[in-house]
C-alpha cells in the first residue's frame, strides 16, 4: 500500500466506534437512534474516501495479531436470540490481500509476530456498524485480531507499528463498547449507571490528554474508576489501544456521547 505525499489534513484518522448491541440497528429495539445517526455520519467526517479500511473489533482474539487475507468476505452472525431476518443481513465489501500483506510487513518491521487467516468472515463488530458508516460496501476491508492475552501495552505497540497506514489513505477503525458489562446492561440494572458515567468521563479525559499521558493512562486503564465493573473482561475496550497507538502524536477527541439503557457510551477520533 503506497500513496503520494500527502498533507496532514489529508491523513486518515484512527477511530474508535461503538458497534451497538448485536444487530440492534436492524430490528425494533429502542434507544439506539443517536448511535445509529452517529455511525451514519462517520464517512462525511473523513478527509477523503479511504482506499481501504483496517478494522479491529472486540470479537476476534488470537495468539498473535492475525489479518484476514480473503478477497471476498463471508459474515459471522455471532449473536444469538435475535429475529430471523438479522441472520440474513448482507455486507459484500471486498477484502484486500495487498493491505493484509502491508500490515504484516509493518508488524515484522516492529518485531511483532503475526499470522494470516484466509477463511474467517467479518464478525458483527465489523459488519453491523459498517452497514451504517460505509453502506455502499465498496471499500476493501481487512480485519485484524486482538491478542488473547489482553495486554494493553502490547496492543498500543501494534497500533504504533501500523501508524504509517494513515498516510497511505488507509482508515484504521477500532470497534467495541466503552461499557460492556452485559449482565448489567441487558437487564437494565441501574445500580452501575453512575459507575458507567464515571468510567466514561475518565476515558474521555484520558483520550483527550497529551499523547504520552494518554497512552500511559490507557495502559493502566484498570486503575480507572469502575474499570472492572464496566469491563469484567476487557476485549470490548482493548481495541481502542490500536487506534490510540496509531494516533502517534495526534490528540484524540470524543465525537459521540450518549446514554443507552442507563449506561454512558462514547466514540472517539484520533487525528
Amino acid at each position: 500500500m503506497t500513496d503520494t505525499a500527502i498533507t496532514r489534513e489529508e491523513r486518515q484518522p484512527a477511530l474508535f466506534l461503538p458497534h451497538g448491541g448485536g444487530p440492534c440497528f436492524f430490528m425494533d429495539w429502542a434507544g439506539w437512534d443517536k448511535m445509529e445517526a452517529y455511525l451514519r455520519s462517520v464517512a462525511a467526517t473523513l478527509p477523503r474516501k479511504p482506499s481501504a479500511i483496517l478494522v479491529v473489533s472486540g470479537h476476534w482474539e488470537t495468539r498473535v495479531p492475525t489479518v484476514t487475507t480473503a478477497e471476498k468476505h463471508s459474515l459471522l452472525y455471532d449473536y444469538y436470540g435475535f429475529p430471523d431476518h438479522t441472520y440474513n443481513l448482507k455486507y459484500p465489501a471486498p477484502g484486500s490481500p495487498t493491505l493484509a500483506a502491508r500490515v504484516r510487513s509493518l508488524l515484522t518491521q516492529a518485531d511483532i509476530p503475526s499470522a494470516e487467516d484466509d477463511s474467517r468472515g467479518l464478525d458483527h463488530g465489523v459488519f453491523i456498524p459498517f452497514m451504517l458508516a460505509f453502506p455502499e460496501a465498496d471499500i476493501p476491508i481487512v480485519e485484524l485480531s486482538l491478542r488473547e492475552n489482553m495486554n494493553a501495552a502490547e496492543e498500543l505497540r501494534v497500533g504504533r507499528a501500523l501508524a504509517p497506514l494513515r498516510d497511505e489513505n488507509v482508515l484504521i477503525v477500532a470497534t467495541g463498547m466503552t461499557y460492556h458489562n452485559l449482565r448489567q446492561f441487558m437487564t437494565g440494572d441501574p445500580s452501575t449507571d453512575a459507575t458507567a458515567r464515571a468510567f466514561d468521563a475518565w476515558l474521555a479525559q484520558t483520550v483527550e490528554a497529551a499523547p504520552a499521558e494518554r497512552d500511559q493512562a490507557l495502559v493502566n486503564w484498570e486503575q480507572a474508576p469502575g474499570a472492572r465493573i464496566c469491563h469484567p473482561r476487557e476485549e470490548h475496550l482493548l481495541s481502542i489501544m490500536i487506534a490510540a497507538g496509531a494516533a502517534g502524536q495526534d490528540r484524540g477527541t470524543r465525537t459521540y456521547s450518549d446514554v443507552v439503557m442507563g449506561k454512558a457510551l462514547s466514540g472517539f477520533r484520533f487525528g
